[in-house]
């Protein structure tokens, strides 16, 4: 299995604006050198509209547009909070799964990626998109709880312990993961 880590919406704006995200930020922080001497590739998933709006469509897209400028493209805020090396990914979306309108897929598949860990905020968003996503594409798929933030702490638990399982997704910390098996395939 070739790995990647999904790291999703750590950015600037949205760590400044939303707290709850925060808590994830020294955990996400100490997993990327790991992930990357195991081989695995980092995909830094971003969000950004337009900033004449032309890509909002409706809530809750049009409710984080009007939120400020930290979620308009060129805006700093949407620029990733975490360091990204020249091996990393970025991807840009403007939907809430990292897959909706994005070349993630062609990009995880042209590396031989089958295998997923997603991080990021917000659970009930973000993370629940993209592995709802990833899962009907047929990725194996890890959720790293702890590497997952949502403004609600009873939906996150309730997410990753009971829906994210029933699909199929393993759970564990961030410390868990990668496991040496995981590196198997790395470039």
């Amino acid at each position: 299995m070739r790995s990647a880590l999904i790291v999703g919406d750590l950015q600037a704006g949205i760590l400044d604006n939303y707290p709850f995200t925060r808590a994830v930020v020294p955990l996400v922080t100490e997993l990327l050198p790991r992930a990357r001497a195991a081989g695995v590739l980092v995909v830094f998933v971003r969000t950004a509209f337009r900033a004449n709006g032309a890509d909002v469509a409706g809530e809750p897209f049009a409710s984080f547009y009007r939120a400020g400028e930290f979620f308009h493209e060129g805006s700093p805020g949407t620029e990733v909070a975490l360091d990204v090396t020249a091996d990393d990914v970025v991807v840009l979306k403007r939907r809430t799964s990292a897959f909706a309108g994005t070349d993630l897929d062609l990009v995880l598949r042209a590396r031989g990626v089958d295998s997923l860990a997603l991080t990021g905020v917000a659970t009930s968003a973000m993370v629940a998109a993209t592995l709802y996503d990833a899962s009907d594409r047929g990725y194996a798929l890890t959720v790293l709880r702890d590497g997952c933030a949502d403004h609600d702490p009873a939906v996150h638990e309730f997410l990753v312990d009971t829906v994210f399982r029933s699909r199929g997704a393993e759970i564990l910390t961030c410390a868990q993961w990668p496991a040496p098996s995981r590196a198997r395939g790395a470039r």
